[in-house]
């Protein structure tokens, strides 16, 4: 099964919004279309992130969200990465989660966060990439 790097901001688009490519990615990933890698930082961030009440996520749904992943996704233990490239240190969770899990890709509304790793030709895409390359029956 394909294995996959969600960054927050796709969950987050995809909880807002029941139409567009974020919320088809929570659809696949519900489908158990792919897996998603993580560690306890991605799920304390996932958590913290979708709990803001300006964001109006119901909360129940991205506890659901959030479970789920947990259960069907794959725990890593990440190395450590130097933050050579990264202006957020809080993307480098992420970026050590996908090269340590030798995930298929890292998905990101931000690819400009990532451009360390763009910069080095890994599979780093946007949601509308992602679905493009690797679910182009789900557009």
């Amino acid at each position: 099964m394909m294995l996959v790097v969600l960054d927050t901001n796709v969950l987050v688009s995809g909880l807002m919004s029941t139409t567009g490519k974020p919320a088809m990615i929570i659809d696949l990933v519900l489908e158990n279309r792919f897996q998603v890698a993580y560690d306890n930082r991605i799920l304390g961030e996932y958590e913290d992130v979708l709990a803001r009440p300006e964001l109006r996520i119901q909360p129940a749904r991205a506890k659901a969200v959030i479970a789920y992943i947990e259960l069907t996704g794959r725990e890593i233990e990440p190395g450590v990465l130097l933050p050579d490239g990264f202006q957020d240190l809080d993307d480098l969770p992420f970026a050590e989660v996908f090269i340590t899990a030798n995930a298929q890709a890292l998905v990101t509304g931000n690819l400009r966060h990532f451009s360390a790793l763009v910069a080095k030709g890994l599979a780093v895409f946007s949601p509308s990439q992602f679905l493009e390359r690797c679910f182009p029956r789900s557009e």
